[in-house]
């Protein structure tokens, strides 16, 4: 079943000494290829309301992973609370370091963010000159790509005395969650940064991602379109888009993006 293009639900984005090298990261051990193709074969086969959603990236902050124009399949399966028998039939798991999750934006739960899980309950995070550590370790990082050179004293030296107006949430956090120079993630709540790690509005702006606010995990990308923002995210003109789209849709379309399956990232320390 091909989703709906009227559908879509747009996922709003934004705007020293040498160490040992970095423990190897391959991608989750989750799911096989196999078995992630069955379920996603399943899930179009049997619904795109309750067990799979499309969605569209119209902005930047997951670049170069996630694409301005990629179209998107999420699994709402995934995060989704077992029941009783349910989890011994169904692959119930819980949001793990290095997954991709779209979300309800804690700001405003009508708009739809992607970011990468950074932080699980009980970690403790911090950013040193644009360096991530989680609990004291420095992740190996191979998605993230940072498009500045220079240092921003808040966003890359986090937690630390804001250089910009935040949301209510992030002062909340600044405040009521920073032990020691670490931000700690509380109970039922994810830490979540986008891979375009300098262009990317996150939880270090916004506070924390409350579980229940998380919708599911992209599966892949259906299709992916070279268009503005501005015509992915509702903003701009509905007849221009439509006509980019008939003029434009063989040479526009990204090919080598079509089917293309999304993993996270597991750091093996």
């Amino acid at each position: 079943m091909t989703p709906d293009p009227g559908a879509l639900n747009p996922v709003v984005q934004e705007p020293p000494a040498p160490e040992p090298p970095p423990p190897a990261v391959t991608p989750e051990p989750g799911r096989g290829a196999v078995a992630e193709w069955t379920i996603t074969i399943l899930l179009l086969l049997f619904g795109t309301t309750t067990l799979v959603q499309a969605f569209v990236i119209p902005t930047g902050s997951m670049e170069d992973n996630l694409l301005i124009g990629d179209h998107l399949l999420v699994d709402k399966l995934t995060y989704s609370p077992a029941g009783g028998i349910s989890k011994h039939l169904l692959p119930f798991e819980e949001p793990k370091h290095g997954d991709i999750i779209v979300f309800r934006y804690p700001v405003d739960p009508q708009q739809t963010f992607v970011k990468r899980v950074i932080g699980l309950p009980g970690d403790r995070i911090k950013v040193v000159d644009k360096v991530v550590y989680r609990n004291g370790v420095k992740l190996n990082e191979p998605y993230v790509v940072h498009k500045t050179n220079y240092i921003d004293s808040y966003r890359d030296n986090f937690p630390s005395d804001p250089d910009l107006h935040l949301d209510p949430r992030g002062m909340a956090m600044l405040q009521n969650n920073q032990v020691n120079g670490e931000i700690v993630v509380p109970p039922d709540s994810y830490f979540a940064m986008g891979d375009n790690r300098d262009y990317s509005l996150d939880s270090r702006y916004w506070g924390f991602v409350p579980r229940d606010y998380i919708i599911g995990k992209p599966l892949m990308v259906y299709w992916s379109y070279d268009a503005p923002t501005a015509d992915l995210a509702g903003t701009g003109s509905e007849l221009g888009h439509v006509a980019d789209l008939a003029t434009h849709f063989f040479t526009k379309t990204r090919w080598s993006r079509t089917f293309l399956l999304l993993h996270g990232y597991t750091d093996k320390n």
